[in-house]
Protein backbone atom coordinates (compact mmCIF):
# COMPACT_ATOMS: atom_id res chain seq x y z
CA UNK A 1 0.00 0.00 0.00
CA UNK A 2 1.44 3.63 -1.14
CA UNK A 3 1.69 6.08 1.52
CA UNK A 4 0.02 8.94 1.20
CA UNK A 5 2.08 11.17 3.67
CA UNK A 6 4.80 10.27 1.44
CA UNK A 7 7.11 13.65 1.37
CA UNK A 8 8.56 11.87 -2.23
CA UNK A 9 12.15 13.32 -1.67
CA UNK A 10 11.44 16.74 -0.72
CA UNK A 11 13.55 18.89 0.81
CA UNK A 12 12.65 20.61 4.32
CA UNK A 13 13.61 23.10 6.96
CA UNK A 14 11.88 23.19 10.29
CA UNK A 15 12.66 26.33 12.68
CA UNK A 16 13.17 25.89 16.19
CA UNK A 17 13.31 21.93 15.97
CA UNK A 18 15.87 21.63 18.46
CA UNK A 19 13.31 19.87 20.97
CA UNK A 20 9.54 19.70 21.51
CA UNK A 21 7.09 19.94 18.60
CA UNK A 22 9.89 21.08 16.17
CA UNK A 23 12.05 17.90 16.92
CA UNK A 24 8.64 15.36 16.35
CA UNK A 25 7.95 17.29 13.08
CA UNK A 26 11.57 16.14 11.87
CA UNK A 27 10.89 12.88 13.18
CA UNK A 28 7.98 12.55 11.06
CA UNK A 29 9.38 13.48 7.87
CA UNK A 30 12.61 11.64 8.40
CA UNK A 31 10.05 8.48 8.61
CA UNK A 32 8.24 9.99 5.68
CA UNK A 33 11.06 9.90 2.72
CA UNK A 34 12.35 13.53 3.32
CA UNK A 35 15.14 13.96 0.75
CA UNK A 36 16.80 16.03 4.04
CA UNK A 37 16.07 17.29 6.97
CA UNK A 38 17.33 20.96 7.72
CA UNK A 39 16.68 20.96 11.96
CA UNK A 40 17.17 24.86 13.09
CA UNK A 41 17.24 26.08 16.85
CA UNK A 42 18.95 28.96 17.81
CA UNK A 43 20.87 26.53 20.25
CA UNK A 44 23.29 24.47 17.98
CA UNK A 45 23.73 21.82 20.52
CA UNK A 46 19.98 20.98 20.40
CA UNK A 47 19.87 21.02 16.70
CA UNK A 48 22.54 19.01 16.43
CA UNK A 49 21.35 16.01 18.84
CA UNK A 50 17.86 15.59 16.57
CA UNK A 51 19.72 15.75 13.55
CA UNK A 52 22.11 13.35 15.26
CA UNK A 53 19.13 11.47 16.10
CA UNK A 54 17.59 11.18 12.38
CA UNK A 55 20.73 10.20 10.84
CA UNK A 56 21.05 7.59 13.11
CA UNK A 57 17.51 6.38 12.43
CA UNK A 58 19.00 6.37 8.97
CA UNK A 59 17.47 9.87 7.42
CA UNK A 60 19.43 12.82 6.19
CA UNK A 61 19.83 15.89 8.31
CA UNK A 62 21.63 18.93 8.96
CA UNK A 63 21.48 21.39 12.18
CA UNK A 64 21.70 24.72 11.59
CA UNK A 65 21.52 27.87 14.13
CA UNK A 66 19.48 31.02 12.83
CA UNK A 67 18.10 33.59 14.69
CA UNK A 68 15.12 33.49 12.41
CA UNK A 69 14.19 37.40 13.80
CA UNK A 70 17.20 38.38 11.92
CA UNK A 71 16.69 38.48 7.98
CA UNK A 72 20.55 37.87 7.40
CA UNK A 73 20.60 34.86 9.63
CA UNK A 74 18.33 33.49 7.88
CA UNK A 75 19.45 33.52 4.69
CA UNK A 76 22.76 32.66 5.46
CA UNK A 77 20.63 29.26 6.84
CA UNK A 78 18.88 28.74 3.66
CA UNK A 79 22.30 28.92 1.82
CA UNK A 80 23.51 26.74 3.78
CA UNK A 81 20.71 24.12 3.59
CA UNK A 82 20.49 24.55 -0.27
CA UNK A 83 24.66 23.60 -0.59
CA UNK A 84 23.62 20.51 1.79
CA UNK A 85 20.41 19.62 0.12
CA UNK A 86 19.34 21.48 -2.58
CA UNK A 87 16.10 24.54 -2.49
CA UNK A 88 13.89 23.89 0.05
CA UNK A 89 10.56 22.48 -0.66
CA UNK A 90 8.83 22.72 2.76
CA UNK A 91 8.95 25.51 5.22
CA UNK A 92 7.90 24.43 9.16
CA UNK A 93 7.75 27.82 10.77
CA UNK A 94 8.09 26.38 14.12
CA UNK A 95 10.03 28.44 15.93
CA UNK A 96 7.86 30.63 18.61
CA UNK A 97 6.80 31.55 22.13
CA UNK A 98 9.06 34.41 23.68
CA UNK A 99 11.98 33.60 21.93
CA UNK A 100 15.36 31.83 22.59
CA UNK A 101 15.80 33.91 25.45
CA UNK A 102 12.86 34.94 26.89
CA UNK A 103 12.86 38.57 28.44
CA UNK A 104 12.19 38.23 31.99
CA UNK A 105 9.24 40.65 32.31
CA UNK A 106 7.25 38.69 29.24
CA UNK A 107 4.86 37.35 31.86
CA UNK A 108 3.98 40.92 33.20
CA UNK A 109 0.65 42.68 31.92
CA UNK A 110 1.86 44.23 28.32
CA UNK A 111 0.47 47.81 29.84
CA UNK A 112 3.12 47.63 32.43
CA UNK A 113 5.98 46.79 30.09
CA UNK A 114 7.11 48.56 26.57
CA UNK A 115 8.56 47.38 23.49
CA UNK A 116 11.59 45.55 24.80
CA UNK A 117 9.23 43.19 25.75
CA UNK A 118 6.72 43.09 23.43
CA UNK A 119 9.47 42.85 20.59
CA UNK A 120 10.17 39.13 22.20
CA UNK A 121 6.80 38.09 21.35
CA UNK A 122 6.69 39.97 17.69
CA UNK A 123 10.11 38.95 16.46
CA UNK A 124 9.91 35.70 16.53
CA UNK A 125 6.17 35.34 15.68
CA UNK A 126 5.40 37.47 13.24
CA UNK A 127 9.04 38.48 11.51
CA UNK A 128 10.64 35.09 12.25
CA UNK A 129 7.84 33.54 9.74
CA UNK A 130 7.91 36.74 7.34
CA UNK A 131 12.10 36.11 6.99
CA UNK A 132 11.92 32.63 6.77
CA UNK A 133 9.41 32.76 4.18
CA UNK A 134 10.88 35.89 2.15
CA UNK A 135 14.03 33.21 1.69
CA UNK A 136 12.06 30.81 0.77
CA UNK A 137 9.29 31.37 -1.81
CA UNK A 138 12.06 32.04 -4.48
CA UNK A 139 13.09 29.01 -4.99
CA UNK A 140 9.57 27.89 -5.01
CA UNK A 141 8.47 30.32 -7.10
CA UNK A 142 11.30 29.26 -9.31
CA UNK A 143 10.43 25.02 -8.78
CA UNK A 144 6.57 25.85 -9.45
CA UNK A 145 5.95 24.31 -6.07
CA UNK A 146 6.24 24.73 -2.45
CA UNK A 147 4.38 24.03 1.27
CA UNK A 148 4.86 26.00 3.91
CA UNK A 149 3.15 25.30 7.62
CA UNK A 150 2.86 28.31 9.79
CA UNK A 151 2.42 27.03 13.59
CA UNK A 152 0.07 29.31 15.36
CA UNK A 153 -1.68 28.97 18.79
CA UNK A 154 -5.33 29.41 19.51
CA UNK A 155 -4.39 32.30 21.26
CA UNK A 156 -4.05 34.03 18.18
CA UNK A 157 -7.57 32.47 17.43
CA UNK A 158 -9.53 33.41 20.37
CA UNK A 159 -7.38 35.46 22.26
CA UNK A 160 -5.40 34.46 25.70
CA UNK A 161 -5.61 36.87 28.78
CA UNK A 162 -2.48 37.72 30.02
CA UNK A 163 -1.06 36.85 26.82
CA UNK A 164 -1.90 39.75 24.38
CA UNK A 165 0.45 40.57 22.45
CA UNK A 166 1.90 37.07 21.93
CA UNK A 167 -2.07 36.80 20.59
CA UNK A 168 -1.43 39.37 18.43
CA UNK A 169 1.59 38.26 16.89
CA UNK A 170 0.50 34.86 16.42
CA UNK A 171 -2.69 36.29 14.77
CA UNK A 172 -0.42 38.43 12.30
CA UNK A 173 1.63 35.50 11.30
CA UNK A 174 -2.12 33.83 10.46
CA UNK A 175 -3.06 36.64 8.58
CA UNK A 176 0.34 36.79 6.90
CA UNK A 177 0.00 32.93 5.98
CA UNK A 178 -3.24 33.28 4.33
CA UNK A 179 -2.06 36.60 1.72
CA UNK A 180 1.21 34.21 1.38
CA UNK A 181 -1.70 31.46 -0.03
CA UNK A 182 -3.71 33.95 -1.91
CA UNK A 183 -0.34 35.44 -3.59
CA UNK A 184 1.44 32.24 -4.14
CA UNK A 185 -1.02 29.59 -5.30
CA UNK A 186 -0.85 30.20 -8.83
CA UNK A 187 3.00 28.74 -8.30
CA UNK A 188 1.61 25.66 -6.71
CA UNK A 189 2.54 26.54 -2.86
CA UNK A 190 0.53 26.23 -0.44
CA UNK A 191 0.61 28.16 3.17
CA UNK A 192 -1.44 26.95 5.96
CA UNK A 193 -1.58 27.48 9.85
CA UNK A 194 -1.41 24.88 12.59
CA UNK A 195 -3.13 26.12 15.62
CA UNK A 196 -2.01 24.50 18.78
CA UNK A 197 -3.22 24.42 22.47
CA UNK A 198 -1.55 23.31 25.52
CA UNK A 199 1.04 20.46 24.54
CA UNK A 200 3.74 18.45 26.30
CA UNK A 201 6.40 20.66 25.22
CA UNK A 202 9.59 19.90 27.75
CA UNK A 203 8.85 23.58 29.30
CA UNK A 204 4.67 22.84 29.56
CA UNK A 205 5.58 19.80 30.73
CA UNK A 206 7.78 20.64 33.51
CA UNK A 207 5.45 22.95 34.84
CA UNK A 208 2.00 20.36 34.71
CA UNK A 209 4.39 18.16 36.51
CA UNK A 210 5.51 20.70 39.35
CA UNK A 211 1.29 21.67 39.51
CA UNK A 212 -0.80 18.73 39.17
CA UNK A 213 -3.81 20.98 40.75
CA UNK A 214 -3.06 23.54 37.78
CA UNK A 215 -2.98 20.51 35.31
CA UNK A 216 -6.48 19.31 36.57
CA UNK A 217 -7.95 22.98 36.31
CA UNK A 218 -6.55 23.12 32.92
CA UNK A 219 -8.01 19.90 31.44
CA UNK A 220 -11.61 21.25 32.55
CA UNK A 221 -11.06 23.34 29.47
CA UNK A 222 -10.33 20.28 26.94
CA UNK A 223 -12.91 18.36 25.37
CA UNK A 224 -10.34 15.36 25.63
CA UNK A 225 -8.92 16.00 28.60
CA UNK A 226 -5.76 15.61 28.10
CA UNK A 227 -2.71 18.11 27.37
CA UNK A 228 -1.55 17.55 23.63
CA UNK A 229 1.58 15.85 22.29
CA UNK A 230 4.03 16.74 19.97
CA UNK A 231 2.97 13.96 17.68
CA UNK A 232 -0.64 15.18 17.40
CA UNK A 233 0.52 18.47 16.11
CA UNK A 234 3.50 16.35 14.44
CA UNK A 235 0.59 14.36 12.30
CA UNK A 236 -1.24 17.44 11.14
CA UNK A 237 1.93 19.07 9.96
CA UNK A 238 3.10 15.75 7.80
CA UNK A 239 -0.47 15.86 6.09
CA UNK A 240 0.13 19.25 4.95
CA UNK A 241 3.52 19.12 3.92
CA UNK A 242 2.53 16.18 1.91
CA UNK A 243 0.73 15.77 -1.54
CA UNK A 244 -2.41 14.73 0.33
CA UNK A 245 -3.17 18.10 1.14
CA UNK A 246 -2.36 19.78 -2.57
CA UNK A 247 -5.74 21.14 -2.48
CA UNK A 248 -5.94 22.85 0.93
CA UNK A 249 -4.16 26.40 1.02
CA UNK A 250 -5.08 29.53 3.21
CA UNK A 251 -6.45 27.52 6.30
CA UNK A 252 -5.82 27.02 9.69
CA UNK A 253 -6.32 24.00 11.85
CA UNK A 254 -7.00 23.80 15.47
CA UNK A 255 -5.08 21.16 16.93
CA UNK A 256 -5.94 21.58 20.57
CA UNK A 257 -7.96 18.42 22.15
CA UNK A 258 -11.36 20.64 21.26
CA UNK A 259 -9.97 23.67 23.35
CA UNK A 260 -12.18 25.83 21.73
CA UNK A 261 -13.92 24.87 17.85
CA UNK A 262 -13.93 26.11 14.20
CA UNK A 263 -16.01 26.12 11.29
Amino acid sequence: MSDILDLNGKVTLITGAGQGVGRQIALHFAAHNAAGIVVNDYFLDRAEQVAREINAAGGKAIAVQADVTDLASVKAMVGKAEQAFGPIDVLVNNAGNAGATPDPDARKPFWETGPEVWNSFIGVNLYGVINCASACVPQMIERKGGRIVTIISDAGRAGEAGLEVYSGAKAGAAGFTRAVARSLGRHNITANCVAIAATLTPAIEARLKANPEMQKKMMEKYVIRRPGLPSDVANMVLFLASDASAWITGQTYPVNGGFTFAL
